[in-house]
């Protein structure tokens, strides 16, 4: 099993013919991800050549579902033209949407999770995407750092997926989602947790959080009530100003809110162990894994 990107998906990519959407269609197909299409209204009725297929180019999501079977869509289009692209998405009935493009207005956000409803699931924006290793990829995420394996991994920040991807390289991933660091998301870390921890294969959990909001808080509670298997988490930002935005849009600690302490502290009060850096809580996790398969 997988957590939301397996063989079958069938993933197009809005703005497939851009710099960004040729170069990473063209990763994605490298990692085996079935990549049937893309769309770009001035170019459809074309064909894109990327790892060696011909890939059609679709007016409209609508016409690429229909000729596609397309579940998944990967954007790839400038943040002005972001909202429009999603809810031409949202409109076709697309199930998952990945939204890579940083930079997006909140209020384009808030209206486009709007829209989506129960239709369709949005990761990001501002986010690396999923990648379930060995069998598909839709993102940004370098797919040769690690292989398949037990553990699911949930982090709002792109590089420090990355590292921890390579971290637990020995042990291997079920699926990596990165979920984005803005203000406003698509998918948070109660509904990646909620995936993990009705996916069989899925045997222990990373999650990878920082500075700002109350996204760790809330995860607490609800690992608390609803999540049995094992988790270990990590916050970035332990030497973070105070009223300074550090990364992401949402990264930013205003007084005692949002600070990595406070996180830690929530997240270790209901049992989760947290590391003090990347290869501490890579260490933790393998100890965990190494024992439930001892």
């Amino acid at each position: 099993m997988a957590v939301l990107l397996d063989a079958d998906s069938r993933i197009i990519v809005q703005g497939i013919t851009g710099r960004e959407g040729r170069l990473h269609t063209e990763r994605m197909l490298a990692a085996g991800a079935r990549v049937v299409g893309g769309t770009n209204p001035k170019k459809a009725g074309e064909t894109v050549a990327l790892g060696g297929e011909d890939l059609p180019v679709f007016a409209t999501v609508a016409d690429a579902r229909a000729a596609t079977d397309a579940n998944v869509s990967v954007v790839f289009v400038p943040a002005p033209y972001v909202k429009d692209a999603v809810i031409e998405a949202i409109d076709a009935q697309m199930p998952l949407i990945v939204v890579i493009t940083e930079g997006v207005p909140v209020q384009d956000t808030a209206e486009m999770l709007a829209r989506a409803g129960d239709t369709s699931r949005i990761i990001g924006p501002n986010c690396p995407g999923l990648i379930t290793p060995e069998t598909s990829l839709a993102g940004i995420i370098p797919a040769t750092i690690t292989g398949s394996g037990p553990v699911g991994l949930i982090s709002k920040s792109g590089t420090l997926t990355y590292q921890m991807m390579n971290e637990l390289s020995d042990v291997g991933i079920s699926t990596a989602i990165g979920i984005g660091g803005d203000p406003l998301i698509g998918t948070d870390f109660i509904d990646a947790l909620t995936l993990f921890e009705g996916d069989d294969d899925t045997q222990a959990i990373v999650m990878i959080g920082e500075i700002g909001g109350d996204a760790e808080e809330r995860a607490a509670e609800f690992i608390a009530e609803n999540v049995s298997k094992p988790v270990v988490g990590y916050v970035a930002g332990f030497t973070a100003p105070e009223g300074k935005t550090m990364g992401h849009a949402g990264a930013i600690v205003t007084g005692s809110v949002g600070t990595a302490q406070a996180k830690k502290e929530a997240l270790e009060a209901v049992g989760v162990r947290v590391g003090t850096t990347p290869t501490e809580t890579a260490q933790t996790m393998r100890g965990i894994v190494e024992g439930i398969h001892a």
